[in-house]
């Protein structure tokens, strides 16, 4: 789960990780109100969506006074941004964090991430701050400064200094730099986050060191130990199929192709998105229903599926465990009878009562495509949708 810089930053305090003061506002009117409660100037105006880029999208101005603040602020509400993450469709600006400004003498990157490869927690700093990690992954790989965190362990002191000498503080904010990255490591730990990422990390011209911009991503399998947290959740910010998908447990992620896919595991679900790829077509999703689905989690499945007008095929790829052939032909074929699906259905099953799931299918009256093996499904399925 995604939250908005201003919540972001309201974790990273509750850890004792210095950020600028500021408020949050959804309105047009009070923009100059909060601007003179901050007690001085500049400030910043800032838009709240879950991407980066704002600022190069116009979304990130500077104010000078009250009334410049009010005019950015009026600006920006309501505006659409289109940034590298938003794609071309852009992000209509719902929110707006008015911010005390900072004298900032550099700006730097540091981030908290799983790495799978290593099965530790990676720190990774740049003093490279204030644009893309990945321009400067790609352009100067070696400004990118890599500490491994054992879990069973945790952050040792000795990895914080070295992090902070690094990235080139004076000796005499090295205690500030070191205690911030370890306050860092223990909100991505304390608060199950999956990515815990503040760019940029500023030194400010009077000895500080502090958050100026944060971005935090929950864990969704952890949210039942931090419920509070669930209330930071923006929907207006998540794809509306993701949101339906969640309310019945399933897996679903919006992709950019013509092809919707339903499988049962995630690793299935990646194999089948890359061998359709492979067949000359783009999955139009990535939606895992799991081992058990029930009929209603199959139905609700493909409505979703049907609902995504790009969508031109399905293809239905299931390995009978958990989830027998039967019962997956079953929960098709009566949510085929109730949905209006005008496109082409491919399915390949194997497994469990696999010959009961092909004579349910063979029977049902419907005009489904059955794929005799993962590869003769996905070329059927890129024939179906270019035919």
């Amino acid at each position: 789960m995604k939250i908005h810089e201003y919540q972001a930053k309201e974790v990273l305090a509750k850890y004792g990780i210095p950020v600028p003061k500021g408020f949050f506002t959804d309105t047009n009117g009070n923009a100059k109100e909060l601007a003179e409660k901050l007690g001085g100037y500049p400030v910043v105006v800032k838009a709240q969506i879950h991407a980066g880029g704002r600022g190069k999208a116009g979304g990130v101005k500077l104010a000078k006074s009250a009334e410049e603040a009010e005019e950015h602020a009026k600006a920006i509400l309501g505006a659409t941004l289109v940034t590298h993450q938003t794609g071309p469709e852009g992000k209509e600006v719902k929110k707006l964090l008015i911010e005390a400004g900072c004298g900032i003498e550099r700006e730097l990157y540091i981030s908290v991430v799983l790495d799978r490869a290593s099965a530790t927690n990676v720190i990774m700093a740049s003093t490279e701050g204030g644009v893309e990690i990945e321009e400067v992954a790609a352009s100067t790989p070696e400004k990118i400064l890599k500490v491994f965190v054992d879990p069973a362990i945790g952050i040792m002191p000795y990895q914080c200094r070295q992090l902070a000498f690094g990235l080139g503080f004076p000796k005499e904010l090295i205690g500030k730099a070191s205690k911030l990255i370890m306050n860092l490591y223990n909100a991505f730990v304390g608060e199950d986050l999956d990515m815990a990422e503040i760019n940029p990390l500023v030194q400010t011209a009077d000895g500080q060191v502090i958050a100026l911009d944060a971005k935090l991503g929950y864990d969704d399998n952890a949210m039942f130990r931090h419920k509070d947290a669930a209330e930071y959740r923006d929907l207006n910010e998540e794809d509306p199929f993701e949101i339906e998908a969640s309310k019945y447990n399933l897996n679903y992620i919006k992709l950019d192709g013509t092809i919707g896919c339903m499988v049962n595991g995630a690793g299935l679900a990646m194999a089948t998105m890359d061998i359709i790829k492979y067949s000359g077509g783009e999955p139009a999703n990535f939606l895992d229903v799991g081992g058990g689905a029930s009929a209603e989690q199959i139905e609700e499945a493909l409505k979703i599926i049907v609902s995504d007008k790009t969508t031109k095929a399905i293809f239905i790829n299931i390995f009978g465990g958990i989830l027998r052939c039967d019962r997956l032909a079953n929960g098709v074929v009566s949510a085929a009878k109730k949905i209006h699906i005008d496109i082409p259905i491919v399915i390949r099953m194997e497994g469990t009562n696999v010959e009961e799931g092909n004579r349910i299918l063979q029977e049902s009256g419907l005009n489904f495509i059955i794929g005799n093996g993962m590869r003769d499904g996905a070329e059927k399925v890129v024939a179906a949708m270019k035919g």
